[in-house]
């Protein structure tokens, strides 16, 4: 690869920057699972156990828009092979349910919802399948994949992102090259999250935590069927998405419930606040709905972002030398929070950086990206410095807020809200 090509995979597509600056995702696991009590099953539940009397994407779209998301995206076909279509490619689908006597379409009506409001719908079709009897010849396999990913692509509109599962995969050959082919043929403005020729990587748990550094130019990606080996790839630019359940399995479970607000805003500092995108799943019930104990959640999450974040504070940048910058809020403001943003059009130049007032450092971290929040104790400032070293880092601007919180929340040990959920491991 030349030295230009190699520049040209560390810096990121229009496509690849504009997901990155939507921020925030709603994922929407909904299947037979919900009906089942169960977050994986092996095919063999029958296809007459789907009937969400109520459905109602709007109400889906509703909650996804309180979460502050810029897209959702559907499991359109879950590890089971039930497919939320009525797909010619199997009868294991919606049109075997009675759901809308078996005339009914989730992704459709999800496709309309989305286009009505102006949000943005991604596909999630797992390459695992257990109910498909094609799935132990890979090469009829990948037709039969090809053909329900052609659909999916070519029936619903526009795409901002097609989700590809690593689970259940690990030492499956698939033909990536042709799988990805269909995307970018059909759905050139989508990005593919985590397998094949992907855009955009998993942050590598299902807690939505993401660490200091968030890099996004790295030469591997953390999923279990190690994409890096299958396809070789040098370091290039990967943004990475944080995953995780508004409750604490995928599914909706009648004996589940949402995250407390602490913890929804811990997820949201140590995801959107450290420069990765957020993918909040919200599980739709069994009667197609969102429950009202995650639309309350929900309500009180949004109240509390922008009690935060609702009145920004923004500076006027100068660059006083290589790396250094004044922020200029043009009079004496009292804040307790800075985001801090790169441009990043060239790439992420920034390796580290911190925050000064009048030669006294008031913060510090690592990479600052598409966005990076920073708590301190209030205090009045009109102007601060900003300091970061890298390969000519370029920031794009500076806000800050009176929160009336001086820390970051931190969430709580995984095995106090894991507990009980023996295989949330994988989705």
């Amino acid at each position: 690869m030349s030295i230009t090509a190699q520049s040209a995979m560390h810096h990121p597509t229009p496509t690849q920057l504009h997901w990155q600056r939507a921020g925030v995702g709603v994922f929407l696991h909904f299947g037979l699972n919900t009906f089942a009590g169960v977050e994986w099953s092996d095919g063999t539940l029958p296809a007459s156990a789907f009937n969400p009397v109520h459905l109602d994407a709007r109400q889906w779209v509703a909650a996804a828009k309180v979460a502050g998301a810029a897209y959702v995206v559907l499991t359109a076909k879950h590890h089971d092979g039930f497919c939320l279509w009525p797909t010619s490619t199997t009868d294991y689908s919606v049109a075997s349910s009675p759901w809308r006597d078996g005339t009914g379409d989730v992704v459709r009506e999800l496709a309309d919802a989305c286009a009505d409001a102006g949000m943005g719908l991604g596909l999630y079709l797992s390459p695992w399948d257990r109910h498909e009897p094609r799935y132990s010849d890979p090469a009829a396999y990948d037709d039969f994949y090809c053909a329900q990913l052609t659909e999916l692509c070519t029936r619903y509109g526009e795409l901002v992102e097609v989700w590809f599962d690593g689970a259940g995969s690990a030492g499956r050959k698939y033909d990536w090259e042709r799988i990805v082919d269909v995307v970018r043929t059909h759905q050139p403005q989508a990005v593919i999250f985590n397998m094949g020729d992907p855009d955009i990587r998993w942050v590598g748990n299902e807690d939505g935590l993401a660490a200091d550094p968030v890099e996004y130019v790295v030469d591997v990606t953390r999923n279990d069927v190690h994409t890096d080996e299958m396809l070789g790839f040098g370091a290039r630019y990967l943004p990475p998405e944080c995953d995780v359940s508004l409750r604490h399995s995928w599914f909706w479970h009648p004996d589940d419930a949402p995250k407390s607000l602490e913890h929804l805003l811990a997820i949201h500092y140590r995801s959107v606040g450290l420069g990765a995108n957020l993918l909040l799943n919200i599980p739709p019930n069994r009667e197609g709905l969102i429950d009202e104990a995650d639309m309350a959640r929900l309500q009180d999450y949004a109240e509390e972002r922008t009690r935060r974040f609702g009145a920004p504070l923004p500076a006027t940048l100068t660059l006083l030398a290589p790396g250094r910058w004044k922020a200029d809020f043009g009079a004496g403001v009292r804040i307790d929070h800075l985001e801090l943003a790169e441009h990043l059009d060239d790439g992420q130049r920034v390796a580290e950086h911190r925050v000064l007032v009048s030669g006294e450092e008031i913060c510090a971290g690592l990479s600052i990206g598409s966005r990076r929040l920073h708590a301190f104790p209030e205090r009045t400032v009109s102007t601060i410095e900003i300091e970061a070293t890298g390969p000519a880092p370029v920031l794009s601007s500076v806000c800050g807020f009176r929160t009336g919180a001086e820390s970051i929340p931190v969430p709580p040990p995984v095995e106090e809200y894991r507990a009980g959920d023996g295989d949330m491991i994988l989705m």
